[in-house]
């Protein structure tokens, strides 16, 4: 029986993936599991990375840049009056934090959306015609910015067929791996799902397998997928969370699940079900 949740195994992947130096970006978020895979693993994986081999890396969330990500400085929810109470090296206008983008400052930034395809572009406006949808999503926020300028992205979505598609409806953020138009980014560079973490094959440019999470199977990872993957033969298990990072998520960054469970939103959930 494992030890870890589901949570804490996208945790350390993600922090083995933060580079020192780098500045590192994730949105505000809303609530729930939308909250976890798009701020709360991120925000957690980052603060990790700096007590393990990256001391200094730098978080941008929002506007906020490098929050306190310790147990004692985490404000008790993300409303905006909290969110402006929380200690952080500095708070500066949002035009400001998208210019960061511009300027070549984000190394890895972290995304999540309604809709990813088979080369890594991501659709959070639309589900069907743009002029005629099905549904109306939230918009592409900031997602143009850190497709087209941060140096690597970061994908984190639940494995179904209906988000992970051949060809998004729209496209909020352009992969990495198609016609660029000159944008300096590098685009998707790793999706992680709750049943693997994949990367991008640089020949081909579509998505493929990089590690399948203990308990599941190729056969589950097909019939999950809305297009046909590649799974190399040996694709390798991707490893178990060690004590160590397991404890300093527990007890040291992230006691109360204000963000693996977002508790912070006053919408908690789990990614396990």
């Amino acid at each position: 029986m494992k030890n870890y949740t589901l949570e804490e195994l996208l945790t350390v992947e993600v922090s083995k993936r933060i580079i020192d130096d780098e500045m590192n970006f994730t949105g505000i978020g809303t609530g729930g599991k939308a909250y976890i895979r798009a701020c709360g693993i991120p925000l957690v994986a980052v603060r990790l990375a700096q007590m393990k081999h990256a001391p200094n890396a730098v978080c941008m969330m929002g506007p906020v840049l490098d929050p306190l990500l310790d147990r004692d400085s985490v404000p008790d929810s993300n409303w905006e009056y909290d969110l402006i109470q929380w200690p952080c090296r500095s708070q500066i206008p949002l035009e400001d934090a998208l210019g960061l983008f511009r300027l070549g400052k984000v190394g890895l930034a972290f995304a999540s959306g309604a809709q990813v395809d088979q080369y890594g572009n991501l659709n959070i406006a639309c589900i069907g015609d743009y002029a005629n949808p099905k549904v109306r999503l939230p918009g592409v926020l900031a997602q143009t910015d850190l497709a087209a300028f941060a140096k690597r992205v970061c994908i984190i979505v639940n494995h179904e067929k209906r988000i992970l598609v051949e060809n998004v409806d729209f496209v909020s953020g352009a992969s990495g791996h198609n016609n660029r138009e000159g944008l300096p980014g590098g685009g998707a560079t790793y999706v992680m799902t709750n049943l693997c973490i994949m990367d991008f094959n640089p020949e081909t440019g579509k998505m493929r397998v990089h590690s399948i999470h203990p308990g599941v199977t190729k056969e589950m990872i097909r019939e999950n997928t809305g297009f046909n993957i590649e799974i190399p033969d040996d694709v390798p298990f991707t490893p178990e969370p060690c004590a160590q990072d397991l404890r300093l998520i527990r007890e040291e960054i992230d006691p109360k699940k204000k963000f693996l469970n977002a508790a912070i939103t006053n919408e908690p959930a789990t990614l396990e079900n």
